[in-house]
């Protein structure tokens, strides 16, 4: 499929697709045409219908994971093969709607202690503080870190977004601790033998030990700092559009979970607060 797999990079390049995007996309495409071992042209929905199938059944992926394999295909054969008939009638695997597991304050502050390394901690400390997602901060730069203003600069984010962040007092001494130690040049988190960012995969096992050696049962990953983050600054009172902004939502829609999320005396409080701004007591 080599004249398809470079029509399929140049449309991804024309509209401006994040890398990670490209090469989810790709490796769709590559996947398909292993498991059918014909050329897409030749497909026809029944053959991707069986692929999905095969993704659910045989390799026990997730929902969600079959619905990216979906939309990359979908994309593959609408935008690039012009041929959108074939894909119109093919089902989305349902995902179920579960509330992640939200780690508590102490949980936190728990995880970041155990932690000894200091790249490791500080990494850590940095996701949660601003909230970030796990290729966010695996792509700061030493120049993101906005010390006069306090801010974290986030450049191109999911969806392409620049936006700033939170740079708590405690984190930016964190921040200059670790560079007088460590010394990093442009990336803020680089690979010890390559100035390249560091793998989200090797941050994702350093959150696992840090879990793992403070005790902590909850199932979450990395990304559950960023949970905790939203939901911590709810429960102490911060509005959801600032959140939004904060976390880089385009959409309130997706804010609006961390209220299922919050402790419900702590959205009471919050609440109460609402209903008295702006008026004079």
């Amino acid at each position: 499929m080599t004249r398809l797999r470079q029509a399929l990079l140049d449309a991804m390049e024309l509209r401006a697709f994040a890398q990670r995007t490209r090469e989810t996309y790709l490796h769709w495409a590559i996947e398909l045409s292993q498991f059918t071992h014909t050329r897409p042209e030749l497909l026809d929905a029944a053959d991707l219908e069986r692929f999905l199938l095969h993704l659910l059944r045989d390799q026990h992926l997730s929902p969600a994971t079959c619905n990216q394999a979906l939309q990359a295909l979908r994309f593959l054969w609408c935008i690039v093969m012009k041929r959108p008939d074939i894909v119109v009638d093919l089902p989305h695997p349902r995902v179920p709607q579960r509330l992640p597991e939200i780690l508590s304050r102490e949980e936190v502050a728990r995880l970041l202690s155990t932690e000894g390394k200091l790249r490791n901690r500080t990494l850590l400390m940095a996701t949660y503080a601003a909230g970030l997602r796990v290729s966010e901060v695996c792509h700061l730069r030493v120049a993101d870190i906005d010390s006069e203003r306090m801010a974290l600069r986030v450049e191109q984010g999911k969806g392409g977004r620049d936006r700033y962040s939170l740079l708590p007092p405690q984190l930016l001494d964190a921040l200059r601790l670790y560079w007088r130690v460590c010394r990093p040049r442009v990336w803020l988190f680089p690979q010890r033998h390559a100035e390249v960012p560091i793998d989200p995969g090797q941050a994702q096992k350093w959150f696992y030990t840090a879990r793992d050696r403070a005790g902590i049962t909850k199932k979450v990953g990395i990304h559950g700092l960023r949970h905790a983050f939203a939901t911590h600054l709810l429960e102490a009172g911060v509005d959801l559009r600032t959140i939004q902004g904060l976390m880089g939502h385009s959409s309130l829609s997706s804010t609006q979970r961390y209220l299922h999320l919050a402790r419900p005396e702590a959205l009471a409080a919050v609440s109460r607060l609402n209903l008295l701004d702006g008026l004079a007591v």
